[in-house]
């Protein structure tokens, strides 16, 4: 039974980690067809990169395993690229990198709200654009579950090479790594609330719905890891900062896809031109 747990708190972390690499490609790859960063909070992304930046100290502090040390590196790397970004089409546009006062995306991406119309073939159009688009992330979804379950294999085929796995020590809990596991924990959090204000103005045009979906995926997964594991209470004390981090950010995510299922409804097929300034 504990080998059971073991092997399926491998596969979850490997999914995990899977869904990790991708979940700021979406946000990447509308701002490059929108040439423009405006849909995202500069806060947002500004809180997120300090809690990856704790992250990466915590994991630095605690010796963690060089993949992971890596891994919290390149997200970092990815929050500096969303944050170019936002400056560079500011600048592509206006000119500068002040920001603009009347900015208008027009383009329908993926988090556009969809326009509806009296005409039945766009409305027809409009409900096979959005199964598409489900499809798509189930597709993606399944993907990533896939792909994380054989990175587990292939772990467990290289780790068979060199033996029976040593058992694993017991937790202990470092007050470094946890002080830096509870800071990152409270900027994952605090920095959504700026996007939720934002999405308040902007109707949630310009954001990628998949950025929180496969955030909500990533955490979801990283946290059942941990307690499939182990339930025992040392176990839970160690991992608390990251649990606490990864299941409540998990609330505010679906806060924010429940904001984009708001403003796609309400707009009820009027084409509204958002200012997303």
């Amino acid at each position: 039974m504990a080998s059971i747990a073991v092997s399926l708190s491998g596969m979850l972390g490997w999914i995990s980690i899977a869904t990790w690499v991708v979940v700021y490609s979406p946000q990447i790859y509308e701002n490059f067809s929108l040439k423009s960063g405006e849909g995202v909070s500069i806060a947002f992304i500004v809180i997120w990169l300090a809690g990856d930046l704790c992250n990466l100290a915590g994991a630095w502090t605690a010796g963690l395993l060089p993949t992971m040390i890596i891994l919290a590196a390149y997200y970092t790397l990815c929050d500096t690229v969303l944050i170019i970004q936002i400056y560079y089409y500011r600048w592509l546009n206006t000119g500068t990198l002040a920001r603009p006062q009347a900015h208008h995306i027009e383009n329908t991406g993926e988090a556009t709200p969809l326009l509806s119309s009296s005409n039945g073939t766009q409305e027809s159009e409009k409900k096979r654009s959005l199964k598409r688009h489900v499809l798509e992330y189930v597709g993606m979804i399944l993907c990533l579950v896939g792909a994380g379950i054989a990175a587990w294999a292939i772990s467990q085929k290289v780790q068979g090479v060199g033996g029976d796995e040593e058992p694993r020590p017991g937790e202990v809990v470092e007050w470094k790594s946890q002080l830096m596991g509870y800071c990152s924990a409270m900027l994952y959090l605090g920095s959504r609330i700026p996007q939720i204000l934002k999405n308040f103005d902007t109707k949630c045009r310009g954001l990628s719905p998949g950025l929180f979906i496969f955030g909500i995926m990533g955490n979801l997964t990283y946290a059942l890891s941990i307690c499939v594991s182990s339930m025992e209470m040392e176990h839970l004390i160690a991992n608390a900062s990251w649990l606490a981090g990864s299941t409540l950010t998990v609330l505010l995510d679906v806060f924010v896809l429940g904001q984009f299922v708001y403003y796609r409804r309400r707009a009820g097929g009027v084409d509204v031109d958002v200012d997303v300034s």
